[in-house]
């Protein structure tokens, strides 16, 4: 339909770019839950108070993070190029773009990890512990259920986040939306490619939004 309205855009570009785009959004999203979930934890158990505090390594953890979290995303590309190399192979494409995204966003969504973790009742873990229950237990059966809409929350703002980084990674060969609106659009003076490039992020940053928000209603209890 876009490309009916927009004659200047080819259809099949934009469906392969939309399909990268997607691609390094889900790929990254489902690997940063999975890092950041566990640094959160970390954060949240090692911290003062905690069934495992130790200052030591809350803070060392929490140094990793704030760097993380500090460095520009488009700095954190270049810095990352000789490690992506050497893992991918190349520092062109859709697999090029992950380990930036991954550690690009982990850091952010292990911050939101620990935040949610400590709306969690205090009681509930202390009863849990008087019953005889490990960190697995604490972890897997009391912080992640109970925080569970607060979790989904921060991954839906992170995904957003992702879907803005893979258009920046784009734009240095990377592939997907960013890719198309900066090689086709810009350098080829094709505004349309442009405004149909970023309509498309749009809706797939209001696909996220929306889903996110349903399913966080859905789990929030109260």
């Amino acid at each position: 339909m876009l490309t009916s309205l927009f004659p200047r855009v080819r259809g099949d570009q934009l469906w392969q770019a939309t399909l990268d785009t997607l691609y390094m959004t889900g790929v990254s999203g489902l690997l940063t839950a999975a890092l950041g979930l566990a640094l959160g934890a970390v954060l949240f158990l090692t911290s003062p108070g905690q069934p495992l505090a130790n200052r030591v390594i809350y803070r060392a953890v929490s140094l990793v993070v704030n760097i993380g979290r500090a460095i520009p995303f488009i700095i954190l590309l270049v810095l990352l190029i000789p490690f992506t190399k050497a893992v991918i192979g190349t520092i062109l494409g859709v697999n090029a773009a992950l380990p930036a995204l991954i550690f690009g966003t982990a850091p952010f969504y292990a911050r939101l990890v620990e935040i949610a973790f400590r709306e969690v009742s205090r009681g509930v873990i202390e009863a849990t512990r008087a019953m005889g229950g490990g960190m697995g237990t604490i972890l897997f059966r009391v912080l992640i259920p109970e925080a569970a809409p607060a979790l989904v929350s921060g991954m839906t703002v992170t995904l957003i986040a992702l879907v803005s980084y893979t258009a920046m990674a784009g734009a240095i060969g990377a592939g997907g939306l960013g890719h198309l609106a900066y090689l086709e659009g810009f350098q080829r003076n094709n505004r349309q490619v442009i405004f149909v490039a970023t309509a498309v992020i749009l809706v797939l940053v209001f696909a996220i939004q929306f889903a996110g928000d349903r399913l966080t209603r859905h789990l929030d209890k109260r």
